[in-house]
């Protein structure tokens, strides 16, 4: 999952139209009621910090008109404006914006995307990036084998979940696409072009899409996080670098983080409605939305924040994507009855709060019918930084861990995961890094069953994912201490999910 290292997910078995109608409360155009107008004060303040916003409409088309014109005079820009999920991205000065809009007929939430100027935050993923090194490189390539890429050799994660063997198979097909939602995308990389979809590859930073060239790469001081979550997807089998876990399927790039790093509502909505409207089978989101860890529901803001989220992917799943998303790094179990956040706002000045996980979420990761992705170390077990929690990981995946708690069987030298950056190849450890597994998984599945709904390509992903039991007692540093606690049997528990992903059920049932 980004921050970056973190994220996570959930499915409606209501035909798609219907479900996307009845879970969003629209109402026919023709039900909109009288103008909401009329609600807003006649003065506005303008004088407080430019803010960005996200307001949900509860009825259709004709409501959302009323209430932008409620929004223009309650001091709000209308930046865009995605009718088809309901949702309005507005940016305003004024400091009562929000709780005045929330007032407007035909709103239903609304609340500020932020709480102050950007300023990068941590990750706590391990040892998060190395890059190769050249003796690395020309040690793997003197042992790869016939068919093997040079640096498939270091990819310890390959195996973990026989990918290898499934290449055997097929590498999966040209007409299915992952999309990488995340800092951008490398499309130069010689890894990478042979695959990338441009035509489904934008930038959604400030919640507006943006199509210019390139537009979806990281700039040159920004992260290449994206990057590498690309190449574990689709790295291309071309004799070069490293192998994807679907190395015959399209990727491309959809960059929602700002050159900071930050992972705001209104990008990640774009991010999902753009996917949704150009054919994207599968999403990967390996990030949490900024600036909250979790959105409690309780608090008007973090509420609308959770339900404009919640509604692009419902979206993006009722057009045929399967949503990916990394469980995050902080060694929570997200089934406690509380968790402490001390990271939140990561924008301004974090404070310390207790949260209930079940009305506060980390989204996009918990939101219902997002796939919930854990991370895995070299021997099989849970990462040490790795979130987890019973009924809430779905499935799990290599992630990487330090060399000092997991140490890869050679000819593998790192416990984390080898990919693409810019440039060249580095190693990554986070539940970032396991998400795009099952996401190349659920590829190798559209690939195999390319008429499969989104609800059976999970329901695939999960049957095929080999059980693994509990690790208890759970004590990764040897330290004598227990680290945490797997509750669930072999099939379906919190360290593992419904089990290991697994590349080569995806392409033989």
């Amino acid at each position: 999952m980004a921050h970056l290292g973190s994220r996570r997910r959930r499915a409606l078995a209501l035909p798609a139209g219907l479900a996307l109608t009845a879970s969003l409360g629209f109402l026919p155009a023709g039900a909109a009621t009288a103008a909401p107008v009329d609600d807003v004060p006649a003065v506005v303040q303008a004088d407080g910090p430019k803010l960005s916003y996200v307001v949900n409409v509860k009825g259709g088309h004709g409501t959302a008109k009323s209430v932008k014109k409620a929004i223009a005079k309650a001091g709000g820009t209308v930046v865009i404006a995605y009718d088809q999920i309901g949702v309005i991205v507005v940016h305003s000065q004024n400091p009562d914006f929000a709780t005045t809009i929330r007032g407007v007929r035909g709103v239903q939430s609304a609340g500020a995307t932020r709480t102050a100027p950007l300023a990068p935050s941590a990750d706590m993923a391990i040892e998060s990036e190395r890059p190769l090194s050249a003796a690395e490189a020309k040690a793997s390539a003197a042992v790869a084998d016939t068919g093997q890429d040079p640096l498939e050799p270091l990819q310890l994660d390959l195996p973990a979940i026989k990918a290898d063997q499934a290449h055997k198979k097929t590498l999966g097909s040209d007409k299915v696409t992952v999309a990488v939602i995340d800092t951008g995308v490398d499309d130069t990389h010689p890894d990478l072009a042979p695959n990338f979809d441009r035509d489904a590859s934008v930038s959604c930073v400030g919640g507006v899409p943006n199509t210019a060239d390139g537009a979806w790469r990281p700039g040159p001081t920004e992260s290449d996080h994206g990057t590498h979550v690309a190449g574990t997807i689709a790295a291309a089998k071309n004799g070069v670098g490293v192998t994807g876990v679907a190395p015959g399927v399209k990727v491309s790039g959809i960059k929602v983080s700002q050159p900071d790093g930050f992972f705001y509502t209104e990008a990640v909505v774009c991010g999902f409605v753009w996917a949704a409207e150009h054919g994207v089978d599968v999403t990967n989101n390996s990030y949490y939305t900024d600036p909250w860890l979790f959105n409690c529901k309780n608090d008007a803001d973090q509420k609308a924040l959770v339900e404009a989220v919640s509604r692009a992917t419902r979206y993006a799943e009722g057009k045929g994507a399967v949503n990916v998303a990394a469980a995050g790094n902080s060694r929570m179990d997200l089934a406690a009855d509380e968790l402490t956040d001390t990271s939140s706002p990561n924008d301004t000045t974090p404070g310390e709060r207790v949260i209930n996980p079940r009305e506060c979420l980390d989204i996009p990761t918990q939101i219902s019918g997002v796939v919930t992705v854990s991370a895995l170390g070299a021997k099989g077990l849970k990462a040490s930084y790795s979130n987890y929690g019973h009924g809430v990981v779905d499935i799990s995946a290599p992630g990487g861990d330090a060399t000092r708690y997991q140490m890869p069987d050679a000819p593998a030298v790192d416990g984390r995961i080898l990919s693409t950056v810019p440039g060249g190849y580095g190693y990554k450890a986070g539940t970032s890094m396991a998400s795009p597994h099952v996401a190349g998984v659920a590829a190798l599945i559209k690939s195999t069953h390319p008429y499969a709904s989104p609800a059976l390509v999970k329901g695939l992903l999960y049957a095929q994912a080999d059980d693994t039991a509990c690790t208890n007692p759970y004590d990764i540093n040897g330290d004598g201490t227990v680290d945490a606690v797997c509750e669930g049997g072999e099939s379906k528990n919190g360290f593992y999910g419904q089990g290991v992903t697994d590349a080569l059920d995806a392409v033989r049932w």
